[in-house]
Parts: C-alpha cells; structure tokens; sequence
C-alpha cells in the first residue's frame, strides 16, 4: 500500500536517509523504531508530503505522491505534538478539519465519545491540558475512516484509562485490515500493538521483519530484551540486519 523506493534526504551536509527502501503492507501493523536522529520522523513527513526527499519517490496505493494531494484524504496522522490555533474551540477544530474533507460524511466519531470531547465542545485549545490535547489529535486522525493510520507516540501524554481506549481502537482497526505505522519508545506497546518491527539507524534500515520472528530467533519473549539482543548480535558485526536467517 505504500512503497518507499530509494528515498534519498539531506538537510544541509546531513544526511538523514541513505538510499532508503520499505514496503508497508495493507492488513498490516509496523512498529517504526530508531533513536533519536535515526531518520524515522523525517520518512513520515516524507510520506505525508511534508518534506520533499532529494531523491527517489514514494508510492501511496500504486499512485506516486509527486505533485499529488488526493492521496492524503486516504491517511489518518496522529502527531507526537499537535498544534493548532489557540482560540479555536475543540468543536470548531473538528467542524474545519471536516470542511477541508468535502468528500467524506460517515466520520468515525467513537473517541470523541469515549474520550468525553462531546461534552466540552466549547473549550478554546489553549486551554486544555497536555493529554486533553492528545486526545484531540486521537480523534481526529481516526474520524475520517482512513485506510492508513500513521501514529507518532500515540500514548504520550495519556492517563491509563486514556490509554487502554486508544489502544482497543488501534487493535480494532488493525483487525479491520487497516495499514497502521507507529512510533514509540514504550516497546511493550509496539508489541501489544503491532507484528512487524522496522528499526531504523543512521538513515538506514537496520532490521526489518516480524515481531514473532524476532523473538524466535533471540530466544527471547520479551520484545524489549529481542531489540536488545539483536542490536547487540549486529553491533558486533557491523553491518545490517535484513534477513534473520543469516544472524
């Protein structure tokens, strides 16, 4: 569904993403990992046309995103940090961002009742707290009914019951068949969340296969431990991890 061939960015003399690859598969949920600078938000603001690469090109549904603006209405994003207009009231937001979606009129609106939005409608965005915010940005990205959800650091900011909510969504739309990218620096999430493991480093994809294989081949259950491990294996060998068979 989306196919990200030899993507190429730099800002300046750094180089962010080096001749960069990926298949993302509808039906499937990817956990996208990598420490801080490894290149990952910049691949998604690459995907979202947010940033333009130096080269190489990105496919969304089999159509190029070059010059193409239609095919975003097909993505739910959920940034780590939304930002909007102080003075905008939660109501308003949603009202506008389905005015810039004319095309679309059956809105998911399940967490904006779960999280309770309904019934402060009023208030201005600059005066909600860091997680009400979050909550806001929760809704948004899943009221459209998107085929793909793309999750920057979905839980940040959540009180546990917030949490466990928005966790039960991306579990149902997973199930659904939705392609679902997320980042997080909470691994148990991504295990919970997701089945297939991307770590990014340096620009580069470091390893790419399934959260199961993963385990399988480290010996451990735990997917925090199997990172771990395996970072440590291709540390020591100083190249890339792509294929498990060979570690």
């Amino acid at each position: 569904m989306i196919s990200v061939r030899h993507i190429h960015k730099k800002f300046g003399k750094l180089e962010v993403l080096k001749d960069f690859n990926l298949e993302f598969d509808s039906g499937k949920s990817y956990a996208l990992m990598g420490p801080n600078g490894s290149g990952k938000t910049t691949l998604i603001k690459i995907i979202l046309g947010m940033v333009i690469p130096n080269s190489g090109e990105v496919f969304v549904q089999g159509e190029s995103i070059e010059g193409n603006f239609a095919y975003r209405s097909n993505i739910g994003y959920m940034p780590q940090i939304g930002r909007y207009p102080d003075n905008i009231r939660i109501g308003q937001l949603f009202n506008m961002m389905q005015d810039m979606r004319p095309g679309i009129k059956d809105y998911d609106l399940e967490l904006i009742e779960a999280f309770g939005l309904d019934k402060i409608m009023d208030k201005p965005m600059h005066t909600l707290s860091g997680g009400t915010r979050q909550k806001v940005s929760a809704a948004l990205a899943f009221m459209f009914r998107a085929a793909i959800l793309i999750l920057d650091e979905p839980t940040a900011g959540l009180d546990p019951m917030a949490v466990e909510t928005l966790k039960n969504k991306i579990k149902k739309e997973r199930d659904a068949g939705k392609l679902i990218l997320i980042t997080s620096h909470i691994l148990s999430e991504l295990d919970e969340l997701t089945d297939h493991a991307i770590y990014i480093h340096e620009g580069e994809v470091f390893f790419n296969d399934t959260i199961s294989g993963l385990k399988d081949i480290t010996g451990e259950e735990k997917f925090s431990t199997a990172i771990a491990r395996l970072m440590e294996w291709s540390l020591k060998k100083k190249k890339k991890i792509t294929d498990l068979s060979h570690v």
